[in-house]
């Protein structure tokens, strides 16, 4: 409550004490029941408010048109998770399979990735490379070919800086505006709608997109000019791998020495290395065997060498990465790209 307010309430009761001397009445029986009204009517005014923001982010929802493209293991759980919110999204991948699913569930299927931006205000992308993005960003039928003045173009693919600063170039000469939105966490947190979003660039179009990064994310953060989300995108993921790289050799030492590997994982779960990738991973790298991808170990060796390719540009060694770059270019040289990037355990693991 305000001073405002605050004077007017006294005032109001003070009125309502002279009133009750007045009538003869009790001013405190009175007082009370002035306030009580005085709650209640908050009370409803609130639940009005409530119903009308919430009438309006559904107005919204319903009348901004989405499209997504990309459809791998996270694009598809993020663009589920905007059809399930009420969206209107239309969809494109290279392989049409992967639109079955989403088009079940109420989306549009595109015949390309410029037919995708060109029916949406916002379009979406979450590609694994610099150079897929490049090939559904240009040419005739790319996205910037189907942006049109005002459009939105969100990239959510974890790239180098100077692909996403070309893709805020191409989209302003189209008259449209650019955010880069890379993400942090694997497949489950996407399909739970948990993730977190580093995004970058055009804060207008941050503030217009944010309903539908909402669906996507727990923790969104908006960065500054473009190429800060892919900064702070590749700084995690380095760390990421570094920790995986550690957490299997403490593994294999811990195996070697003839530990319980499971009291093993108890000890780092109750100190100060707990944390939930341990406590997510930590079984499948004690087994040392099957290694279902939820975060591919060919994106987690990507990152590490656009990490190591930055280290160019801003005069920072980064001795370990470097060293744990090597690991996973060892795994990827036996086969293991497609497997989750905890299977860089194998090359360590004797």
């Amino acid at each position: 409550m305000n001073a405002v307010d605050t004077s007017s309430t006294r005032l109001i009761l003070s009125f309502v004490d002279e009133l009750a001397i007045v009538a003869g009445a009790d001013p405190v029986e009175l007082r009370f029941r002035h306030v009580k009204e005085l709650y209640v009517r908050a009370v409803i005014e609130l639940e009005i408010l409530q119903v009308i923001s919430l009438k309006t982010d559904l107005e919204k929802r319903e009348h901004m048109k989405l499209g997504f493209v990309g459809l791998g293991i996270m694009g598809s759980a993020l663009a589920a998770n905007l059809v399930k919110a009420g969206f209107e999204v239309t969809v494109w991948n290279r392989t049409p399979d992967k639109c079955v699913p989403l088009a079940a569930l109420g989306a549009n299927i595109a015949s390309s990735p410029r037919e995708t931006s060109e029916v949406s205000d916002i379009v979406f992308a979450m590609m694994a490379t610099p150079a897929a993005v490049e090939s559904v960003r240009d040419g005739a039928d790319g996205i910037v070919a189907g942006l049109k003045p005002g459009k939105g173009y969100v990239d959510m693919s974890t790239i180098d800086v100077e692909t996403s600063r070309e893709s805020a170039r191409l989209a302003r000469e189209r008259g449209a505006v650019f955010l880069e939105a890379p993400v942090a966490g694997s497949r489950k947190p996407a399909e739970d709608g948990l993730l977190t979003i580093m995004a970058a660039g055009d804060r207008e179009l941050y503030d217009r997109s944010l309903p539908a990064l909402e669906k996507m994310g727990k923790k969104i953060l908006f960065l500054g000019d473009v190429g800060n989300g892919t900064r702070m995108k590749l700084a995690n993921n380095l760390v990421m791998g570094v920790m995986m790289a550690a957490f299997a050799e403490g593994i294999a030492l811990a195996s070697a020495s003839g530990l319980d590997l499971s009291q093993f994982l108890e000890v780092l779960d109750a100190g100060a290395l707990s944390n939930p990738m341990f406590r997510l991973k930590g079984a499948m790298v004690a087994e040392n065997d099957s290694f279902p991808a939820a975060f591919p170990l060919k994106h987690m060796q990507k990152d590490l060498r656009l990490a190591l390719r930055l280290v160019d540009q801003v005069g920072q060694p980064l001795f370990t990465t470097a060293t744990v770059n090597e690991l996973f270019k060892e795994a990827l040289s036996r086969g293991l790209g497609d497997s989750d990037f905890a299977a860089v355990s194998r090359v360590i693991r004797k």
